[in-house]
């Protein structure tokens, strides 16, 4: 399955770029291997995972088109 995977804050800093598709996912700890693998220096970072827009706290199951973003914490002014 295609997973769209979106970057904010310093991770996007970090990544240099906001966001990756990533293709052949066979599962959530599939893709989450699969941005270690090509962005070690996230393990530096804490963040929170969403999946279509809400926070998870657990393994979710993916579905194809499915939209995982990871968020750094941040706070407002």
């Amino acid at each position: 399955m295609k997973i769209k995977v979106l970057f904010f804050g310093v991770l996007a800093e970090v990544a240099g770029t906001a966001g990756q598709n990533y293709g052949k996912v066979k599962s959530f700890n599939d893709l989450i291997q699969m941005i270690k693998d090509d962005y070690p220096e996230f393990v530096n970072y804490n963040y929170r995972i969403s999946v279509n827009n809400e926070i998870i706290n657990n393994d979710p199951l993916l579905n194809d088109g499915d939209e995982v973003a990871l968020l750094p914490p941040f706070a407002g002014g």
